[in-house]
């Protein structure tokens, strides 16, 4: 009996320093993924935020900044007119190309038009109208088109006082814009269809909503593949791998890119999850990110009850910031209804390896020579998305 005695008291030495270990484990994760620090980087979304600026085309700034940009890299740049206090102008950042996935910087035009978008919806909420001139001082040079990016604004926007209105897409603006869960499986409502199709009203532009069987197939097929091809390409991927930031500390300092909550993880285990990829990076990289990229894009094409296509009859520059408006009035819309959507931009990507991918949904879907902007799901959310990275708005502020 002593001896099983001892050997009891062994076992249960033993285990109490094992879970000890693991609680310890556990803790060191969670600090190290950055539980006890303050995540500045969602100080934008508050609406108080926006009520510290004296200047009005800050404050509208600000709500530009909340606008859906490709690869959350937030490139925008505002100059202030000195001499006419009602006129600011809007700048891409060149600083922030993603040369590998978008080669031609048409994603980028897109993100411009974005951000104007919500200018002018926060603009009728302030008491504004905001005129949008696009390329007021010319064209890029496209084949120095970086330079051009620097000395040509992508639109000059004037503001009028006018009478503030209540605009029901306001407060939709702090909501996240893109939603990455699975969708419930009810197809749209023929209202619902109506009232989206009802916010287009430029005629160089398109917006074509799928929800049948047949398109559904085909454009979720499509989705996977330029979803398959894209986590392939190596340089693609490292691209996305060096704007990740792991932790809490990362995310407040450059409060741009990517994080684990683009992945779905949310709570505690993003905490967890963070403290592991910043310890073992390669948790999140090579074969093991596309895997979990391919993962997840599968859970979103399989949990698509309708598709959204915005075309544009030219591929001019104008025509793609357009487009970017277009989208980010469809956002705002499906949130008054109720509904959330996620771009699935890969087979639209113009690299060498996306080609045929983008071949192929062209002549599906491109008609007369169209360009396709945007492919968009959309549907109800199964859970809420969390909210992404934001710069301080007065970092955009270009300093003369």
């Amino acid at each position: 009996m002593k001896g099983k005695s001892k050997l009891y008291k062994k076992l249960l030495y033993f285990c109490s320093g094992f879970v000890i270990l693991i609680v310890a484990a556990f803790a060191a994760l969670l600090v190290i993924g950055g539980i006890f620090v303050k995540p500045a980087y969602l100080k934008p979304w508050d609406k108080e935020y926006t009520k510290r600026f004296e200047d009005p085309r800050i404050t509208l700034c600000s709500y530009g900044l909340l606008a859906a940009n490709g690869h959350n890299m937030q490139p925008w740049k505002i100059l202030l007119d000195k001499a006419d206090k009602n006129v600011f102008y809007l700048y891409a950042d060149s600083d922030r190309l993603t040369k590998e996935v978008d080669p031609y910087s048409r994603q980028m035009m897109v993100t411009q038009g974005t951000f104007l978008e919500y200018v002018a919806i926060g603009g009728e909420k302030e008491g504004y109208d905001t005129k949008i001139d696009l390329f007021p001082e010319g064209d890029y040079e496209e084949e120095n088109l970086s330079d051009s990016l620097k000395k040509l604004p992508v639109a000059k926007i004037t503001l009028t006082k006018s009478n503030p209105s209540n605009n029901p897409l306001f407060d939709t603006m702090f909501l996240a814009d893109t939603n990455r869960s699975a969708y419930e499986k009810t197809s749209l409502t023929e209202e619902e269809v109506s009232q989206l199709n009802g916010i287009n009203t430029d005629p160089s532009l398109s917006l074509q909503i799928y929800k049948d069987e047949e398109n559904l197939n085909n454009l979720g097929r499509i989705a996977m593949e330029g979803l398959t091809v894209e986590a392939g390409v190596d340089r693609v991927m490292e691209e996305s791998n060096v704007i990740f930031r792991a932790n809490e500390k990362e995310k407040n300092k450059y409060r741009y890119g990517f994080s684990v909550e683009g992945q779905g993880t949310e709570g505690i285990m993003k905490y967890l999850m963070q403290g592991l990829v910043t310890l073992f990076p390669s948790f999140n990289q090579g074969s093991a990110a596309s895997d979990l990229y391919i993962k997840s894009g599968k859970t979103s094409v399989d949990n698509t009850p309708a598709y959204i296509i915005i075309k544009s009859k030219d591929n001019s520059r104008s025509s793609q910031v357009k487009s970017g408006m277009l989208y980010s009035r469809l956002i705002a819309k499906a949130h008054t209804l109720g509904l959330v959507t996620q771009p699935l931009s890969q087979a639209l990507e113009e690299y060498p390896e996306m080609s045929e991918v983008y071949k192929e949904i062209h002549k599906d879907y491109g008609t007369n020579g169209a360009t396709i902007q945007m492919l968009v799901r959309i549907g109800k959310p199964t859970k809420d998305s969390p909210l992404s990275m934001r710069q301080d708005i007065m970092d955009l502020i270009i300093k003369e």
